[in-house]
């Protein structure tokens, strides 16, 4: 344990909130969840209830270089969010910005080969089998409109004819 607190932790090229719990704080960077992060933790002999603020600079070098290199030091490939890469054929695991840019890939090659996701993806609808009848619709709501149709004239109820 360090002696002094640090608010603001730098892991995995992402600034950390120092007050949370190592296990919450790992989880934050994007590309890493609750799971890996656990398996990280458990890896190398670190309490997950401890701030990620009050570990000592050798520790964080510890998990920032055990994240960075995640696909090489595990031995559970389910955990990795990359299996059998189209490109490479390698299991891989990425994290912030590369997975970013690997997904925004993704898409565009499915666009490219004018697979039936890309079509999906093209004209902005559903992708994965959801239902696009009553949910998902964008711009103004499309429904009945309750009373009296608002026309120019007066309604009936409200004309002079009825006193």
């Amino acid at each position: 344990m360090s002696s002094e607190f640090k608010h603001v932790v730098r892991l995995g090229g992402k600034d950390l909130n120092g007050k949370k719990k190592v296990l919450a704080a790992l989880a934050d960077i994007k590309g890493i969840g609750f799971s890996t992060a656990n398996a990280i933790l458990n890896k190398l002999n670190l309490d997950p209830n401890i701030r990620i603020g009050s570990i000592s600079e050798a520790d964080l070098s510890r998990i920032d270089d055990y994240v960075k290199n995640f696909q090489t030091k595990l031995e559970f490939p389910y955990l990795l969010n990359r299996r059998k890469d189209p490109t490479s054929g390698s299991n891989i695991h990425l994290i912030g910005s590369d997975l970013d840019f690997i997904v925004k890939d993704d898409i565009r090659r499915e666009k490219d080969m004018m697979s039936w996701r890309g079509v999906r993806h093209s004209l902005g609808l559903k992708v994965r089998g959801q239902r696009t009848r009553t949910t998902g619709r964008k711009g103004l709501t499309v429904g009945v409109r309750k009373g009296v149709a608002r026309t120019g004239a007066p309604s009936p109820a409200k004309s002079e004819e009825g006193k």
